[in-house]
């Protein structure tokens, strides 16, 4: 087991290394001039320079990479061109309004999105299963921010029971900051339940036609038992995959529903840094979110092994 665990998390290494030279190729691969579009078209040729100093296109580019990954590995990320903070600053400033609505919408999607799965396959060919099917379809077909406007229009401002934009801390209150992330929650979280919805239906489908299923039932075991105790522990695994790539959906998603619901947190810290060319911070948001995907496919990985002890690859 032990010997496992190290494998993976070696394993991530030459990954994040393979990221981490992406990320900062951005500057090099970006059409036209960086610091000539940061400058704008009133800039003096003086001012073009300093830019290019500054994000240091000036010097080699293994040089300047190897200088980044240095800073980056004692948490210096850089400095914004436009605010002049360091980027960990204004990452530490936005991170919490992200992570509290990637956590509450995982909580929200694994605890719809796998009971429907498991009572679709139970009720198979039933009314109950074509409508959990229907939702999938529709999950996949509306785009999120389109579910995010519309939950925003009925429940802010026709209704008027929860507000439309803005984020309260959690040490000001639960309920105060549930009622600001529940709309976006549940914009964000349409997609991802109606994913985890039919790989939970599919793989319990397979597993409740196996022989323990059967003997199960012959031995007079309750139906809840099958479907929870034995069914859904065999059917795990491909249920905790699929919920693990769908991170990358959160992370997709926060971006777009943060600037719907206008919430200070890193989605909208990445929309305003692309859209004002501070690389710096896009740089250091992309490589932060990357290796949050990582770290979390390697808890994915290691999870395996409680579900089914016979992965030891």
């Amino acid at each position: 087991m032990f010997a496992y665990v190290v494998r993976r998390v070696l394993a991530t290494i030459p990954v994040m290394a393979i990221v981490a030279l992406f990320v900062f190729s951005l500057l090099y691969i970006a059409p036209g001039d960086p610091a000539a579009v940061i400058a704008g078209d009133q800039a003096t040729p003086q001012d073009v320079e300093r830019i290019r100093a500054s994000l240091g296109l000036d010097r080699p580019f293994l040089v300047r990479f190897g200088e980044w990954v240095w800073n980056i590995l004692r948490g210096d990320m850089g400095v914004s061109i436009f605010t002049n903070l360091p980027v960990t600053t204004m990452i530490q400033q936005r991170i919490e309004p992200t992570l509290s609505l990637m956590i509450l919408t995982l909580c929200l999607a694994v605890s719809i999105a796998v009971p429907m799965g498991v009572v679709a396959a139970w009720k198979q060919g039933s009314w109950i299963d074509r409508a959990v099917m229907g939702f999938a379809v529709l999950g996949f077909s509306v785009p999120v921010f389109v579910v995010g406007y519309v939950l925003a229009y009925i429940f802010a401002l026709e209704l008027d029971w929860l507000p439309v934009q803005g984020y309260t801390k959690f040490e000001e209150g639960f309920f105060p900051w549930l009622e600001n992330l529940i709309l976006p929650a549940i914009a964000l979280g349409g997609v991802y339940i109606a994913l985890i919805a039919r790989i939970t239906r599919a793989t319990m489908l397979e597993v409740l036609q196996q022989d323990y299923i059967r003997t199960a039932r012959a031995k007079g075991a309750g139906q809840t038992s099958i479907l929870f105790l034995h069914a859904l522990k065999n059917a795990a695994v491909p249920i905790v995959t699929v919920i693990g790539i769908g991170i990358a959906l959160l992370i997709g998603g926060a971006v777009v529903t943060e600037s719907v619901f206008a919430i200070p947190g890193l989605g909208r810290l990445t929309v305003d840094a692309i859209l004002r060319r501070d690389y710096p911070v896009i740089q250091g948001v992309v490589l932060l979110f990357s290796f949050v995907y990582v770290l979390v496919n390697l808890l994915i990985d290691l999870l395996y092994t409680l579900f089914d002890p016979r992965i030891r690859y």
